[in-house]
């Protein structure tokens, strides 16, 4: 399940619903992973731009690997501002047993980082400043940055 949320995400709400999901489903491992905007740099506030047909695309090759290992994916963003100490991003894994769920996990937030198709800015004094230095090129993006060869 791939969920979008306009500004930041009520953690507590979404998690409640996900766990009663797993506990329906009699998965016996539920691992999370939340992703809190940190105030640094006199940064108010993360904006995210998010093209979701490709993200949905990504996200569902994602539960297939999942499904295949007897597991399955959650997973929430937000869209637009979140303000720092808040959260823009949620996922999960339920699996019948742990040691799958605790892999995956660590294997789908490092996917996610890398190439999911969400663009992120920096909100600073009231202004929306894309955040270069801290994202990654898509792979077969076909973009070209100033300096890229």
């Amino acid at each position: 399940m791939l969920e979008l949320y306009p500004g930041q995400l009520d953690v507590d709400k979404i998690f409640s619903r996900w766990r009663k999901w797993g506990e329906d489903k009699n998965y016996g491992a539920f691992i999370t992973f939340v992703g809190t905007v940190r105030a640094e740099d006199k940064i108010e506030a993360l904006s995210f731009d998010v093209y979701e047909p490709i993200l949905a695309k990504w996200f569902e090759e994602w539960q297939e690997r999942a499904q295949k290992r007897g597991a399955h994916l959650m997973m929430a963003h937000s869209i637009g501002n979140v303000p720092v100490h808040t959260s823009s991003y949620m996922a999960a894994v339920f699996s019948p047993k742990r040691r799958v769920a605790l892999e995956l996990i660590d294997e789908f937030v490092e996917d996610f980082k890398a190439n999911a198709p969400i663009w992120k800015y920096d909100v600073i004094a009231g202004e929306r400043r894309y955040a270069r230095e801290r994202s990654q090129k898509l792979k077969g993006s076909g973009l070209l940055l100033d300096g890229d060869q």
